[in-house]
Parts: C-alpha cells; sequence; structure tokens
C-alpha cells in the first residue's frame, strides 16, 4: 500500500473565550470556533488499533480547549499556542498541520459573521 498522506482533523470546535484588543472584547466574550488538520505518520495505528501509534482526538481537543481559556489580544497568538502544545504533545509524530480560528461577530463596525486566522506548519 502507498500512502500518500494521513490526516487528522477536528472541525468546528467551539467555545466562550476573551479574546480581543479591545477592552470590551476581554470583557464580554464571544465566541469562537477552531478547526485543527494534522498530517502525522499514524501507519502503525493501520494495524495496531492502539490510541499510542496515533494522535488522540480527545488530547488535540484538550490541548485547543486549554488554549482557549487563556485570554489573548489576538487570535493569531491562540493560534500559535495551540500549535506549540500540540508539538509539545505529539513531537515529531506530526508532519504538518492547519490551525483555524474563527471569531464570530467580530466587532469590525460594520456587519460581519467571522473574521478568522489559519496558521498552516510544515516540519
Amino acid at each position: 500500500m502507498n500512502i500518500e498522506r494521513q490526516t487528522i482533523s477536528l472541525n468546528g470546535l467551539r467555545f466562550f473565550s476573551y479574546h480581543g484588543a479591545e477592552v470590551q472584547e476581554a470583557v464580554a466574550g464571544a465566541w469562537y470556533r477552531v478547526d485543527v488538520d494534522i498530517c502525522a505518520d499514524v501507519r502503525i495505528a493501520l494495524n495496531s488499533d492502539s490510541l499510542n501509534d496515533t494522535v488522540n482526538y480527545s488530547r488535540v481537543a484538550s490541548i485547543v480547549k486549554r488554549q482557549m481559556d487563556i485570554p489573548s489580544k489576538l487570535i493569531e497568538h491562540v493560534a500559535g499556542r495551540i500549535a506549540t502544545d500540540l508539538i509539545g504533545c505529539f513531537g515529531d509524530r506530526i508532519e504538518s498541520m492547519n490551525i483555524r480560528v474563527v471569531k464570530e461577530n467580530p466587532p469590525v463596525g460594520v456587519v460581519c459573521e467571522e473574521s478568522s486566522f489559519l496558521l498552516s506548519l510544515r516540519r
């Protein structure tokens, strides 16, 4: 079998968090979504059926939640912290990842459904 890519994804993780550069954003909070795609070498898990041989979805969700619970001015900063934490947890198993942090209804002075930041990393 010639495996081209192995991607583990969590999409639409939703949090009420206190991020934003404006004072009212840090006080009032807002809804955010996070999508994570992790390309990882999990070939062993294809046969072993063991969580130890893959990127555990539950651990990924826990890491994202932990970082979303820490207030930041910028969603870019939040995405960077999530990436650093994921690499710290799963190490060399991660080949690349995309982390999208979406702020719903951002206060930009006009109707705007969402603003987002996409961080793409490759080892």
